[in-house]
């Protein structure tokens, strides 16, 4: 899906009539119009004067009790259009199953403007192997799950047969996720410089260095917080995991303070993963190793990104390929025998070739796990100004050379996810040897055990047994987290509130 032949339409108006389905109309559209700004009108029958690429979509109750859709979508000086006529159905009552008949049939016309045919078809959630676990209840083969995926969703056999294979590995180990478990998220929201695709809020060291003290006795603070309210609560953790940022920017010392909080005012005998989010190669010495294997951390991440030194010049990442390979041996002499290597498809200056030369090196330094992102242009991240360069990436190709080679060298697909403004609506996939995958990565994406959240741009999630989703959000700076922790704290009430109805309704 690489075959654009000139830039995007910059900005496409779209009008909703009888309606207002604007979500899943909008993917649909970025699927087809990479790195576009949607405007939407409503109660209009058509586009502004003068506009002269844009869609219209119309939803139209019969007398006969019939619903009319109409969709007619113009790109670059052509114009297709259908109309088709269903059982009566309310966009408000009815809203997922009006939103498949437009997406359907605004995904059909575009494919005949562009000749594009993206192998997710009409999958545009976050997470394709939900799609893929009430038809493994049902007690469906593979063949008949990724038939499912391909008659439903218009999903390419490739990308069907890849859900399935994740969902099964990720089956047995979400099986045995312990009863009254959370997991714990710590967020050190600092990092050496910051990389060119990265949305994340974090500082650079060099400008945040006055802030990480208070930062970090904040964040200490609230760990003991969530330690006592886990006690209060009767529960228990189940993993523990370190993000950010880069955990490893602290220094030797601040890392072991943090990591020695979680190890005070957490019971951590149940702890099936501790991982730290090492990343950056030029972060991690032989000190802060140490320091996180007296703690009990049992995975790390050595992020390379990519092989080549002048990729990662280009990214703004301040280390060569010989300081990944350096810290990941240092890592291996330090006893960590489950280590995470992150790469990322499509970076701005690499190749297929390319690609393919870092995952040789990759697998020749043997790491436990690997994980593959396609590059993501997030309108934080300063890429993201210069999308537009990106529509001819060949993401694609790489990504197809990851499915193929990674089994062949014992690496099975455990965890996987999907973002808005991929470059080729492509899919971030982790693999693992046996016995190796994050716990963590597949339960945040199963939403099945709730994450409690420590340190500013956290997330707590509860999750109840019926499935609705509480989400508690921390602040994004680290100024305003310091300043307005004793506010932030007050929050933490909710959770024990949600928590203690939970429990009358199950006794």
């Amino acid at each position: 899906m690489t075959n654009h032949k000139s830039q995007p339409t910059r900005i496409f108006p779209i009008a909703l009539c009888g309606h207002a389905l604007k979500y899943e109309i909008e993917c649909i559209c970025k699927i087809f119009l990479p790195v576009t700004k949607f405007q939407f009108f409503f109660d209009a029958a058509t586009l502004p004067d003068g506009e002269t690429d844009g869609a219209v979509l119309t939803l139209e109750q019969l007398p006969d009790a019939q619903t009319r859709f109409f969709v007619r979508v113009t790109y670059r000086g052509q114009t297709q259009q259908d109309t088709q006529l269903f059982p009566k159905c309310d966009p408000v009552v009815d809203k997922a199953l009006c939103e498949y008949r437009f997406s359907a049939m605004l995904y059909r016309l575009f494919e005949r403007l562009t000749d594009l045919h993206p192998a997710w078809g009409l999958l545009t959630g976050i997470r394709p192997v939900k799609k893929v676990q009430p038809l493994l209840a049902q007690g469906m083969t593979k063949q008949e799950v990724c038939q499912n995926l391909c008659d439903t969703f218009w999903v390419s056999p490739e990308k069907a047969a890849l859900t399935y294979d994740t969902a099964m590995t990720q089956k047995p180990l979400l099986d045995q996720t312990p009863q009254r478990s959370v997991s714990l998220y710590v967020s050190i929201p600092f990092c050496p410089t910051r990389c060119s695709y990265c949305s994340f809020v974090s500082h650079s060291v060099e400008q945040a260095y006055q802030l990480i003290p208070d930062y970090l006795q904040k964040l200490c603070a609230e760990l003991e917080i969530w330690g006592e309210m886990v006690r209060q609560l009767g529960l228990c953790i189940d993993t523990v995991y370190f993000g950010g940022g880069t955990p490893t920017a602290l220094t030797a010392d601040q890392l072991d303070l943090v990591l020695e909080s979680v190890e005070a005012h957490f019971d951590l005998t149940h702890l099936r993963e501790y991982c730290v989010e090492a990343g950056r190669p030029d972060t991690i010495t032989a000190e802060k190793l140490d320091v996180m294997r007296r703690r009990g951390v049992s995975r790390i991440s050595v992020n390379p990104q990519t092989m080549h030194d002048s990729v990662l010049e280009t990214i703004g990442r301040r280390h060569t390929t010989s300081q990944t390979v350096d810290a990941f041996h240092l890592a291996r002499q330090a006893g960590f025998d489950n280590i995470n290597m992150d790469l990322i498809a499509g970076l701005p200056g690499d190749t297929p070739e390319g690609f393919h030369d870092t995952l040789e090196q990759i697998f020749a330094l043997d790491p436990d796990s690997i994980t593959v992102h396609a590059l993501t242009l997030k309108r934080a991240a300063n890429l993201f100004a210069d999308g537009v360069s990106q529509v001819h990436n060949p993401v694609q190709q790489m990504v197809e050379e990851s499915i193929r080679r990674l089994p062949e060298h014992g690496y099975a697909p455990y965890y996987m996810y999907r973002q808005k403004n991929t470059i080729d609506n492509q899919e971030n996939v982790g693999y693992a040897r046996p016995g190796k995958e994050s716990l963590y990565n597949i339960l945040i994406m199963d939403e099945t055990q709730s994450i409690f959240g420590a340190g500013c741009g956290a997330s707590t999630k509860i999750v109840e047994p019926q499935g609705r989703i509480t989400r508690i959000h921390n602040y994004k700076f680290p100024y305003e987290y310091i300043r307005q922790f004793d506010q932030l704290m007050e929050k933490k009430q909710q959770v024990r509130e949600i928590f203690e109805r939970m429990e009358r309704e199950e006794s």
